[in-house]
């Protein structure tokens, strides 16, 4: 079966439909899950009672299950105990909270480089915790933990395309309802691999952009 161009550009504007979805299901999991690991890298290095051994459990819990199989649970389990969500917001949450977990240790590894007479410091001139958190140490965290926290932001990118198997129609799922209509395998996946690629270089390139200019004022 020889490569068709021309079905490939007819096949374009449902592509981009998809393309869509995901770069929206995307870019709210990436935010979302990056304020839950500041909250949660907060709450770790704060020692936080009781919520520190939620945050140590939550983390644990979703790293050391599948995100397939937390997907399924959000979509098919939760709505037995009334909380039923659409397709778009279920791929989202199972998104955010695989993420997150990740994003917590990312953070809290940026966290554990701040150094000690910097919060001495801090204390001593009447920071609270909490605004010694947000005004020194957390800046500080995000530009050390900013590669570990862009590798995460790119497998939750990659890991959207799991979402077609609840039916969201994201970029994934588009390309295989047609190639079950149509059979031209080699065409569409040439194109997803092709827009992935895509949406991981300017992912990346936006974060190498973000990392030099927070790294501007310490440059000699």
């Amino acid at each position: 079966m020889e490569f068709d161009l021309a079905y490939l550009m007819a096949q374009g504007p449902a592509l981009m439909r998809g393309l869509w979805l995901t770069v929206q299901v995307s870019a709210i999991s990436i935010v979302l899950s990056i304020v839950i690991g500041l909250m949660g890298a907060a709450v770790r290095v704060l020692k936080l009672p009781v919520l520190d051994k939620l945050v140590i459990g939550y983390v644990e819990f979703i790293r050391n299950t599948p995100l397939l199989a937390q997907l399924f649970f959000i979509f098919y389990g939760l709505p037995t105990i009334g909380l039923k969500l659409s397709l778009f917001w279920s791929g989202v949450l199972s998104l955010t909270l695989w993420a997150g977990a990740y994003q917590v240790e990312n953070i809290r590894g940026g966290l554990e480089t701040v150094a000690k007479g910097l919060r001495e410091a801090a204390f001593s001139l009447g920071l609270t915790p909490w605004r010694f958190f947000r005004l020194i140490a957390a800046p500080m965290a995000i530009r050390v933990g900013l590669p570990s926290m862009l590798n995460t932001s790119i497998s939750l990118l990659k890991n959207s395309s799991y979402l077609q198997a609840i039916g969201l129609a994201e970029l994934t799922y588009v390309a295989i309802d047609r190639i079950s209509m149509d059979f031209r395998t080699i065409e569409m996946f040439v194109a997803i691999c092709v827009i992935y690629l895509a949406l991981v270089l300017v992912l990346s390139v936006f974060a190498n952009r973000l990392e030099n200019r927070l790294n501007k004022p310490f440059r000699v």
